[in-house]
């Protein structure tokens, strides 16, 4: 499919007669979609039951004259005022039990009944209205599910919806005392009603009771979600998505995107570097104007995933946002090589967030493409570079990577519950993982807990896994990859017990976990290869090959032909070393780039992205400050 440009646009804040002067600089531009209407919800229904349609007709029209294409949104993630009258009771409740109120936006519980018809009324008459609209080329659920922390909800509807789920889940309270191991404390139930929410307790709840209410909480995201996709789709043939954001994984993203033609997301390097990333001060300031080398391709890669193939960068930063605890400048260059490395890694459309900046309101510092007295802003000539250079680029060409990540949502909601070391998280240990593999040159595809075709892949990650399913085990065995498992891979079952056997109970691969440790940041552990343990330890026994010890000569990593337990999380210099004797093992060509400096491989191309602010000459090319060098393949 041929890469293209969008923006998102809000006609609803600004006066109809600058609809049409907009839309024409907008195809000056190079643009080629345009996301409206997913804030809209008080100008669509002012009042309960009285429509005013049209000025989104309008609006439609003059955009699509244009040329446009529209990605058209349902406005759901900003319930106007009067349904909160209507229904006091559907605001989303935090974890300290006050509820979230009034006066932004995503202030609705997923669980409220009420709230969930309300959202099904004003959709199915968006989808009946505009589902045959030529100009509406594709559709976008609500927006941004999960962001500002409104996936988990402790109100009173979130509590009936969970006690009904647990009902159909375990069949029989009894079977979830067991299942929870209850008799501990006390804390058996004698009927499903009994069963509260897992927090405002005295000291830590049940893990298995807080993972069944992450479990639950997605499930009422993937089901709001699909209600709302099945009244579109009855109306149009056009692609419908959902805009997700980085690092938000309190939902499972692969469920609602089961239920979806194209993943896409909404990308913020700058803000992401700042309260996301989890980049020390140095690395903060190293990249404060680039926005971290691996973050945004590791989402670009997790939401192919996500989408099957098919995902879009919905909302692409092109200046400083308002929102995070610093909001710099890019770099000149940086809006360019961003679009460029999602295209690399096989968007179809990279869209800029948003078209004119807002003079007004709690987005009034976001940067646009144009300042709010309607000018260009500097972005503008990288954005016109990109639509030049798109003109002459081949279409998007996907290419299978050598190596390959499995993320499992699951296994992040089961870290949350259980990180055993503070600070530590599932997330982490994958960007880490993700980042030596990129260190060394390497394209990088992630795959779903339930993937179980691994031909063509010369390398598998699985780091912490929690609870791992034995029919994944067994194709992983099975695979002609080499195979790397943790640490904490196969640590739970899946009612977040300790099994027996053992972990990871990895069919003929000889390791036992016997003990574990997390560590303290300035208590590393020293490898005789170089480097150090850092964060966390499985303490490992079994007959399999130690290929990786501690400086007092104790196992860190076992291997049984092909696979391999890692017991520890390693630190930069440690995966290096770790990874590069991997790719070896698996005829894997390998490239040693410096810190800033990445590859991406498409089925045509080569591409280098420079993240640093300076040029860098490497394997013999030089790449300007935040440079982008593209080159056939």
């Amino acid at each position: 499919m041929k890469r293209t440009l969008g923006t998102c646009y809000y006609p609803e804040q600004w006066p109809s007669k600058m609809w049409t002067e907009d839309a024409r600089r907008m195809v000056d531009a190079g643009l080629t979609w345009v996301r409206i209407g997913e804030f809209s919800w008080a100008k669509l229904e002012p009042t309960p039951g009285n429509y005013c349609w049209e000025w989104l007709d309008q609006a439609i029209q003059t955009l699509g004259d244009a040329g446009l294409k529209v990605v058209l949104g349902t406005p759901t993630a900003t319930p106007p005022r009067w349904m909160l009258t209507r229904h006091p009771d559907m605001l989303a409740v935090d974890v300290e039990g006050r509820p979230r109120k009034f006066g932004s936006r995503r202030h609705y519980c997923f669980s409220h009944e009420p709230y969930q018809a309300e959202c099904a009324k004003i959709v199915g008459l968006m989808a009946a209205r505009y589902g045959a609209n030529p100009y509406v080329a594709a559709w976008q659920t609500d927006n941004e599910y999960g962001c500002h922390d409104t996936t988990i909800s402790y109100s009173d509807a979130a509590r009936a919806a969970f006690q009904d789920w647990l009902a159909l889940r375990y069949g029989s309270v009894d079977q979830l005392n067991v299942d929870w191991g209850n008799t501990f404390w006390s804390m058996d139930y004698g009927s499903f009603a009994e069963v509260d929410l897992p927090n405002l307790t005295v000291t830590e709840a049940n893990p298995a009771h807080c993972l069944a209410f992450r479990r639950f909480s997605s499930d009422q995201v993937v089901a709001f979600n699909r209600r709302q996709v099945d009244l579109i789709r009855a109306q149009t043939d056009a692609p419908i998505t959902h805009n997700y954001m980085g690092r938000i994984t309190d939902f499972d993203h692969f469920a609602v995107g089961d239920d979806l033609d194209f993943a896409s997301w909404d990308s913020y390097p700058l803000g992401f570097l700042e309260d996301r990333v989890g980049a020390d001060a140095a690395r903060q300031r190293a990249f404060a104007r680039q926005g971290d080398p691996d973050f945004q391709a590791l989402h670009h890669d997790l939401y192919r995933a996500v989408g099957k193939g098919r995902w879009w960068v919905m909302e692409q930063q092109p200046g400083p946002v308002n929102w995070a605890p610093y909001n710099p400048t890019p770099l000149p260059g940086m809006v360019r090589l961003w679009s460029w490395e999602a295209f690399a890694h096989g968007a179809e459309a990279v869209c800029y967030f948003r078209w004119r900046q807002a003079p007004v309101a709690q987005e009034q510092l976001h940067a646009g493409l144009l300042r709010p007295d309607s000018v260009d802003a500097g972005v503008m000539e990288e954005l016109k570079q990109v639509t030049a250079e798109l003109a002459d680029a081949s279409d998007v060409a996907p290419l299978q990577a050598p190596v390959a990540i499995i993320f499992d949502y699951d296994a992040d909601f089961a870290w949350t519950v259980q990180p055993h070391g503070a600070g530590l998280s599932y997330f982490g240990l994958i960007l880490d993982v993700y980042r030596g593999l990129r260190r060394l040159g390497l394209s990088v595809d992630i795959l779903p807990a339930s993937a179980r075709d691994f031909a063509g892949y010369g390398l598998v990650m699985v780091p912490g896994m929690m609870a791992m399913a034995d029919d994944l085990k067994a194709a992983l065995g099975a695979s002609d990859a080499q195979v790397v498992y943790g640490p904490r891979t196969g640590a739970r079952n899946a009612e977040m017990g300790i099994p027996t056997p053992l972990p990871p109970a990895i069919p003929s691969l000889d390791v036992t976990v016997v003990a574990i440790e997390s560590l303290r940041p300035d208590c590393p552990i020293p490898l005789t290869t170089g480097g150090h343990v850092i964060n966390y330890r499985d303490v490992l026994e079994g007959g399999a090959e130690p290929v990786l010890h501690t400086a007092t000569g104790e196992a860190v990593a076992m291997r049984d032909g092909k696979q391999t337990y890692l017991g520890g999380w390693l630190d930069g210099a440690a995966l290096h070393i770790f990874l590069q004797d991997l790719c070896e093992k698996a005829g894997i060509a390998t490239l040693d780039l410096p810190d800033g400096v990445r590859v991406r491989d498409t089925g045509t191309e080569r591409f280098w992205f420079n993240y640093t602010d300076a040029a860098v000459t490497c394997h013999g090319r030089t790449i300007d400050a935040a440079g982008v060098v593209r080159e056939a393949r």
